[in-house]
């Protein structure tokens, strides 16, 4: 099996109302890569948010009291803990330098996915609102121009429990389904697999993290080719929620 990447290099940095859509066609005309089907688009959230208009002005924002209790306990700027309650539905725990938090989307991770960098000074890029929402929008307009059967998937980067370090996450998908379930499959010595599920979604958004970075790289978007999955896993109706465990399964809260 081969699996290409292409970093498109030509994406510019984005203002609210961009077509996202639009300028990934471009570059990827302009940079002769083109569009076949099974193509998968990757996305970093922040040029999502970016394009939508989902930015906090972090001076504007009035911290409450419990977002200056939590801030003496984990020494954030008060008003950026009052940015992430505000996108939060639960706060989880309280770290030393973090707070993990449930986002309204679902999602449990640090600081609810709030992301300071890539952005002027000032200002914050909450996740998009509806990710899913975006996935599709971008697919089928990609689909629609380019004639071609492809998925998007819009990533972020997010830390792991028990491990150090980020890894590329999906948070958004349209196109594939992000979790292959294999149970029934047999192994290399012919047995059954019971329980295996794999976040697909999540390894294409990690592989894709390799390239996009995170400083300065400059490539927010990322075409996979050659998934040969693809076609088991094609969906149009499917979003991200299988991926996401119901809290009462999930045995790391009390």
């Amino acid at each position: 099996m081969t699996l290409e990447l292409f970093g498109l290099k030509e994406i510019p940095l984005v203002k609210k109302g961009d077509n996202i859509a639009e300028i990934i066609k471009e570059d990827l005309i302009k940079e002769e890569i083109g569009l076949k089907d099974g193509d998968i688009i990757l996305i970093a959230e922040t040029l999502i948010s970016k394009a939508e208009g989902n930015i906090i002005e972090l001076d504007k924002v009035e911290p409450t009291e419990e977002a200056i209790e939590i801030a003496e306990k984990c020494k954030k700027d008060p008003k950026v803990v009052q940015a992430i309650l505000d996108v939060s539905r639960e706060v989880v725990r309280i770290g030393p330098n973090f707070i993990i938090t449930e986002t309204k989307h679902g999602f449990v991770s640090a600081n609810a996915g709030l992301d300071e960098s890539n952005v002027e000074d000032g200002l914050a890029t909450p996740m998009p609102e509806d990710p899913d929402k975006s996935a599709r929008k971008i697919r089928e307009y990609l689909e629609s121009e380019m004639d071609k059967e492809v998925a998007v998937i819009i990533t972020d980067t997010q830390g792991r429990a028990f491990r150090f370090g980020a890894v590329g996450t999906a948070i958004g998908c349209s196109g594939i389904k992000p979790l292959w379930k294999r149970v029934g499959e047999k192994d290399l010595y012919g047995r059954p697999l019971e329980t295996t599920e794999v976040a697909t979604a999540d390894e294409l958004a990690s592989a894709a993290s390799l390239l996009m970075g995170q400083a300065d790289e400059g490539i927010p978007v990322v075409l996979i080719r050659d998934f040969e999955a693809f076609d088991i896993l094609r969906d149009t109706e499917c979003g991200i929620s299988p991926l996401i465990m119901p809290k009462e399964f999930d045995v790391f809260r009390d």
